[in-house]
């Protein structure tokens, strides 16, 4: 369902004129519990002030915005990132690189308030995170800034894709789907918490104890045993909440840590491939590369001619 130059059903009557004038395509896809919508911005234009019906998830599709949200820095919002919205909060909202040949394109989901509680609740029932002091809620204004994860990124591609199909059972789908996505953001959440904010955190959530100490010992073999038992958990526990809490294994993120502490040292034009694999806390060259390849696209040795060349 496309249509041209109408004022969105989910934008509060700000701006009515120059909206108008900006939005020129808008997709909106409205199910169960939620409204998803996609706009196409086709002119640069600054401070348009806009505010959404409802609490909604909106990610950059396209494009570049520049936000101004209540009390908080304008800030650049790219591709790549998404950023929560409460309910009837005031945007202004710059264009500065929108035209006809390269629109600005952004993704907004509008979810029903119902559905955001029913999730949350159940969450917290039935699998509440590792401290009982930080239950399941959906970011606060300080964190509704967000880079997306790989497993945010898919969930809003498979929501986009149900909302579009006919299949009768769509709206089902789309309502489990939706409650995959309300989960994957509040992980996203919990790891721009503790994984990069940890220190702030060490006296009051056991995980961000386990992330320094990743952190602080990369290069060396780090055992499982050491880290359930710095979480004060046995193994299976341990693997268990972590990945409920932020959607990958201890594993993975250990591997995505000495993935990122390679790509750091491979900028160094003098370090090889061999010696980054070794500091970077990878004890196989071979099974370095393949990760590298596998999470990156590229080897280690096409990145590092990419970052001194």
């Amino acid at each position: 369902m496309r249509s041209r130059v109408h004022l969105p059903a989910a934008v509060a009557p700000l701006a009515l004129e120059r909206l108008h004038s900006l939005v020129e395509n808008r997709t909106v896809y409205a199910l169960d519990g939620f409204e998803l919508n996609v706009f196409e911005t086709h002119h640069a234009a600054y401070r348009v002030a806009l505010r959404l019906d409802g609490l909604a998830l909106t990610t950059m599709l396209r494009g570049k915005k520049v936000m101004h949200l209540p009390g908080r820095p304008a800030f650049d919002y790219l591709p790549g990132e998404s950023v929560v919205v409460d309910k009837n909060e005031r945007m202004e909202i710059d264009f500065p690189e929108a035209c006809h040949g390269q629109p600005t394109q952004c993704l907004a989901v509008v979810v029903a308030p119902d559905t955001i509680r029913h999730t949350v609740d159940l969450l917290n029932e039935r699998y509440p995170r590792a401290e009982v002091h930080t239950p399941w809620a959906l970011p606060p204004p300080d964190y509704a800034h967000l880079t997306n994860t790989p497993e945010l990124t898919d969930t809003l591609s498979r929501l986009v894709a149900v909302s579009r199909t006919t299949d009768i059972n769509k709206d089902v789908l789309a309502g489990f789907t939706l409650q995959e996505l309300l989960v994957r953001l509040m992980q996203t959440q919990a790891r721009q918490l503790i994984f990069h904010d940890y220190a702030r955190y060490l006296t009051s959530h056991r995980f961000a104890a386990v992330v320094d100490y990743i952190k602080q010992h990369l290069a060396e073999n780090l055992s499982i045993d050491k880290l359930s038992a710095l979480a004060c958990m046995s193994k299976a526990t341990f693997f268990r909440v972590f990945k409920r809490e932020f959607g990958l294994t201890p594993v993975e993120f250990i591997i995505r840590e000495r993935l990122a502490e390679a790509k750091r040292l491979l900028r160094h034009p003098l370090a090889s491939v061999a010696e980054v694999c070794l500091r970077a806390g990878f004890n196989n060259l071979s099974h370095f590369q393949a990760l590298f390849k596998k999470y990156e696209g590229i080897t280690p040795g096409a990145y590092r001619k990419q970052m001194v060349a």
